[in-house]
């Protein structure tokens, strides 16, 4: 938000938000023209993280953000009919070795890092460098591993900035990925409802809204998108999906979304440890294959798509993934089922874990 609460400095800010979104808009015209895939993600989020690299007064307003969420999350409970449910509760297996192999995986991207960084970051203790790269190999919220990376004495601003571009390049790279290789347009699994009611969608959104205050208020985690995905599937599930989503308020969604995601990059951003970006997106590249090559082995032992499972398992956030999945029509409840089991195990698990690993002083050596 911002520091000063004066009438001038609030005109700032709100030019900056406006100017920002229509740089967003316009950069999402561009990717419909160029037929590029996810076009209200990825080109505002291209767009305005590379101006705020370049120093331009780029802002995000964290109300419109939420209603992104709030917006995302109903629609995507929106296809979680009772056979669809049925289809997924199948999968508890899966979902459960996919969490494991997300923690498995978090530990050792983190011990990579810590490995390549150690002698490297001389000025950082030990132990914190051990706690920066444990966290910042973590796949989870970027805020929530931020803050445990804090509690542990962590470098944050190496935490924060490497989930950041863990985040744009998962989300950049794996779209593009299935598009060229005619990987979409696979789910025969549509939303419940498909029309638009001017009641329903009021009921959805009064419905789906308090839920996300309330959680707000209980302090729960990602609550603008659980709370609305939970009660929107609810009513899915019972058979009485009140109305569709409009198509247009999904698209205003993504880009608002995007938008929070471009901003958190600066031009001090690349002044921030290089290798330690460099080493991030390389080892974010790297999960990537590992995660592809495990979805190919969850693909062998059920009949899910593996395309499906590559954004199921994938190291991206729960949002992006969702967003990706419905865009592409590639399993909508199958990735978000993935995604949300793996969010809510790695923020209840991560913490434990590394002081199971490293409570005692014991790291990587």
């Amino acid at each position: 938000m911002f520091v000063s609460t004066g009438p001038s400095s609030r005109s700032r800010y709100a030019l900056r938000v406006l100017a920002t979104l229509a740089l967003a808009f316009a950069a999402a015209q561009a990717c419909l023209w160029l037929r590029t895939p996810l076009p209200w993600m990825i080109g505002p989020l291209l767009a305005v993280s590379l101006a705020s690299i370049a120093g331009l007064p780029t802002a995000s307003f964290a109300p419109l953000r939420n209603a992104g969420q709030w917006v995302i999350g109903a629609a995507l409970g929106l296809y979680f009919t009772p056979e669809v449910t049925a289809l997924v509760a199948g999968l508890w297996w899966a979902i459960l070795l996919a969490i494991a192999w997300a923690l498995l995986l978090g530990v050792g991207f983190g011990h990579w890092l810590h490995q390549g960084h150690a002698a490297r970051m001389p000025q950082v203790p030990a132990p914190a460098m051990r706690a920066t790269a444990y966290f910042a190999g973590a796949i989870g919220g970027a805020s929530e591993m931020t803050l445990m990376a804090e509690r542990a004495g962590a470098r944050t601003d190496l935490v924060a900035a490497a989930h950041s571009l863990r985040l744009v390049v998962v989300t950049v790279s794996i779209p593009f990925a299935m598009q060229w290789s005619g990987l979409h347009g696979l789910d025969s699994l549509p939303p419940a409802l498909r029309d638009v009611r001017g009641g329903g969608l009021a009921l959805l959104a009064a419905c789906t809204g308090a839920s996300a205050l309330l959680m707000r208020r209980a302090g729960r985690t990602n609550p603008w998108f659980l709370g609305p995905l939970g009660v929107a599937m609810a009513f899915t599930m019972s058979g009485h999906a009140p109305s569709a989503v409009p198509v247009g308020l999904s698209n205003a969604a993504q880009l608002v979304i995007a938008v929070s995601l471009g901003v958190r990059f600066s031009r001090e951003f690349l002044h921030t440890a290089p290798r330690w970006l460099a080493s991030v997106a390389l080892g974010t590249l790297g999960m990537i294959v590992l995660c592809a090559g495990f979805a190919g082995l969850l693909h062998q032992a059920t009949d899910i798509h593996w395309a499906t499972l590559v954004l199921g398992t994938s190291p991206g956030g729960i949002a992006e993934m969702a967003i990706t999945a419905k865009v592409l029509q590639l399993g909508v409840p199958v990735v978000t089922a993935f995604q949300v089991c793996r969010l809510v195990a790695v923020l209840l698990l991560t913490g434990p874990l590394y002081q199971r690993l490293y409570g005692r002083g014991d790291g990587p050596q």
